[in-house]
């Protein structure tokens, strides 16, 4: 349930490949036909080179700023991308699509607020536009504001049903609401609506964790067996496992996959500390003091304890 790296991830899969981010399509005699083809490749420094080269020859081209801006979105360059975006925006009125990279530009600095805003800016300007409803619900949610993320994730339901990661999100709203039976009912939804075979572990994890802790362990172990198959390098996943078979006192499960969850993310020092735990408890007591040690190495030097949830 890591909801910054969720509304990172889901804000970025979101957007589509715009014709650059444009809202121009490619003519025979489009300037920028080569940096379009190289983004459509997936060659993006190789686009942000043309590109910057355009840029630098024609200063006032409102749309290659904004194609660059999208480029180095695409790369995780937030700063770099805004500068773009605020360049083109003093030329040409940006539409909805650009808008909303910009939007996403701020959710990946974690600057939710001007995230809200531009995002808002979409669904006022596109109004049925489900994909932007969501979005701007994940930001609500990354705001604490979960009464506005629930509305924001019901209307984009309302327009497009059966839209899972919606569903899924309506679910962890719920729960940050104190309506856990809401949220049971929202992760079993996006389930059912993935049909056969599911392709997203998610619902499949928020369902196995609510149920654990509920102390329904037998429950649990199903949809978080699931989730681990779908998405078996996720370790989220792997400790959730592994805390429910502590709590069933199966001490070689429990330990399998917190080894598994630590491979995954070596770098989070409480994984350390439940594997050193476990480790403790069936009397393996030189792996435990390494495990507590690299730890207390980890929190030394201010490591995040948090374990990361990537969405697939």
């Amino acid at each position: 349930m890591d909801k910054i790296n969720q509304g990172i991830k889901q804000a970025i899969l979101a957007l589509p490949l715009l014709c650059a981010a444009s809202g121009a399509c490619q003519q025979a005699a489009d300037p920028l036909a080569e940096a379009r083809s190289l983004l459509a490749a997936g060659k993006l420094a190789d686009s942000e080179s043309v590109l910057r080269s355009f840029v630098q020859a024609h200063p006032s081209s409102a749309e290659a700023h904004f194609m660059l801006g999208y480029v180095l979105f695409r790369d995780k360059k937030a700063t770099e991308s805004l500068a773009e975006f605020t360049a083109g925006a003093a030329l040409q009125h940006p539409h909805a699509d650009q808008l909303r990279v910009v939007a996403s530009d701020y959710v990946m600095l974690g600057d939710y607020g001007d995230a809200d805003k531009w995002f808002t800016a979409v669904v006022v300007e596109k109004p049925d536009d489900a994909n932007a409803w969501y979005l701007l619900g994940r930001t609500k949610f990354n705001e604490n504001d979960f009464t506005a993320a629930v509305s924001c994730f019901e209307r984009a339901l309302k327009l497009r049903p059966q839209y899972v990661e919606a569903e899924n999100n309506l679910g962890l709203a719920w729960l940050e609401l104190s309506h856990p039976e809401k949220a049971q009912a929202a992760f079993q939804s996006a389930i059912d609506w993935q049909g056969n075979p599911p392709m997203d572990a998610q619902p499949f994890l928020n369902l196995g964790t609510l149920l654990a802790g509920q102390s329904s362990f037998d429950k649990a172990i199903p949809y978080l067996t699931k989730a681990a198959a779908l998405s078996p390098d996720n370790p989220k996943v792997h400790e959730e496992l592994a805390q429910v078979y502590m709590a069933q006192q199966n001490l070689p499960q429990a330990q399998q996959e917190l080894e598994r969850a630590v491979a995954l993310a070596p770098k989070i020092s409480g994984l350390h500390f439940k594997l050193g735990q476990i480790y403790r408890k069936e009397a393996m007591c030189e792996r435990a003091e390494q495990e507590f040690a690299i730890c207390a190495q980890l929190n030394s030097t201010h490591s995040s304890a948090a374990t990361p949830n990537p969405p697939r």
